[in-house]
């Protein structure tokens, strides 16, 4: 293994309940704390700290940042980068933001930067309007002054170097999946309807799930349009929503309000991290529509629990799944519809095989392997 390169990690962003992006910051810290060629300084708001030393514990701790967002961000542009650039015992050499910014004033300190997607510059309409300078700034000042940028998928890495040519080496990164948590169910087991019940469903309920915060770009409209068009047929089949609502989700409530069916669509929030797994692999299907991700880590979490995926063709989603997914255009209702028909109605020895494809899809990605590309990324920052 190489030698130990002293890196800070900016966590402050991450929230209580973390999803998307957030999970990846999570996931990334266990992971890199564990590892010997990484010696990890966590920074995190005031307050937080609890929750990243159970997470990190062999980590250094930073516990600077203060936790309003406005004040937040501007710690992290304009005072972060001198206290980075101070620290002594060790003395960092590369600081990682993993979520496309990073501090003024960092010095000979070296820069590593994630960037998720390219949609703020390629969909602004996605996000809220105050957010897109910001992103768009932040993405170009990347590309232009780090040293590495981590893509996590060859769609993002590939639309990256095309629209900004980074001067930094790219490095591609997939999440992983917690492969003990996000697994088939155990023949036999009631284990799965129990938790269902935890959150108000019926062990035997038929439905189809989606997971993920709910705004734009998920296609949650297409979903609820395509639902509304299988409802009459399959009497039985209700459509569950997991997930926080974020920016822009009125269009849904509204999309449901005027389908024929809205009171078989329920929107359940927030669903604790022991009962996801349940979620998905009682579901008839996991539809993941979203236009576009830089990754979609529950159409990957959906594979390793042997679910049956549909998600948009063209995608992050379809490049992680290959053909073990049933795949559709973004943003068409029909085509949506007619892919979880075929799903319902699919032969044993077709969603068979899938399953089989899918399992041996995501058994390749661990947050191991992420882990180890992020420590590989850091050395090359600190080489130069």
């Amino acid at each position: 293994m190489s030698a130990s390169v002293s890196t800070s990690l900016d966590v402050s962003a991450i929230p209580a309940q973390p999803a998307g992006a957030g999970r990846y910051v999570v996931e990334l810290a266990r992971a890199l704390d564990k590892r010997d060629d990484v010696a990890l300084t966590v920074v995190c708001r005031i307050g937080d700290a609890p929750r990243w030393r159970r997470l990190a514990p062999a980590s250094r701790l930073l516990e600077r940042v203060w936790a309003p967002r406005p004040l937040r961000l501007a710690y992290e542009q304009w005072r972060l980068g001198p206290v980075i650039a101070g620290l002594a015992d060790p003395a960092i050499a590369v600081h990682h933001g993993p979520h496309y910014t990073f501090p003024h004033g960092l010095g000979q300190v070296g820069v590593a930067v994630t960037v998720h997607d390219l949609t703020f510059f390629d969909h602004p309409e996605w996000h809220e309007t105050a957010k897109v300078p910001f992103f768009q700034r932040a993405i170009r000042r990347a590309a232009a002054e780090a040293g590495v940028i981590l893509c996590v998928s060859e769609t993002t890495a590939a639309r990256l170097r095309a629209l900004l040519s980074p001067k930094g080496d790219v490095f591609v990164a997939p999440h992983g999946v917690d492969h003990v948590r996000f697994r088939p169910a155990e023949r036999g087991t009631a284990d799965d309807g129990r938790r269902l019940e935890t959150i108000g469903l019926r062990a035997d309920l038929d439905y189809v799930v989606h997971l993920g915060t709910i705004e734009p770009r998920k296609g949650v409209t297409d979903l609820v349009a395509a639902f509304d068009i299988l409802a009459a047929k399959h009497g039985e089949l209700e459509l569950l929503l997991a997930g926080i609502d974020g920016w822009g989700s009125e269009a849904v409530s509204r999309a449901i309000a005027s389908c024929r069916h809205p009171d078989r669509i329920r929107r359940l929030g927030y669903v604790d991290d022991d009962v996801v797994p349940s979620l998905l692999r009682r579901a008839r299907a996991v539809a993941y529509p979203s236009h576009e991700e830089g990754f979609g880590l529950p159409a990957l979490e959906a594979l390793a629990c042997g679910a049956p995926l549909v998600t948009t063709s063209g995608t992050a989603m379809a490049e992680v799944a290959a053909s073990s997914a049933w795949t559709v255009m973004p943003g068409d209702a029909d085509e949506l519809a007619a892919a979880i028909e075929g799903v319902i109605e699919a032969s044993d020895a077709e969603l068979g095989w899938r399953r089989r494809e899918g399992l041996e899809r995501a058994a390749g990605f661990t947050w191991e392997r992420a882990a180890a590309t992020h420590a590989a990324a850091y050395q090359a920052v600190a080489a130069k």
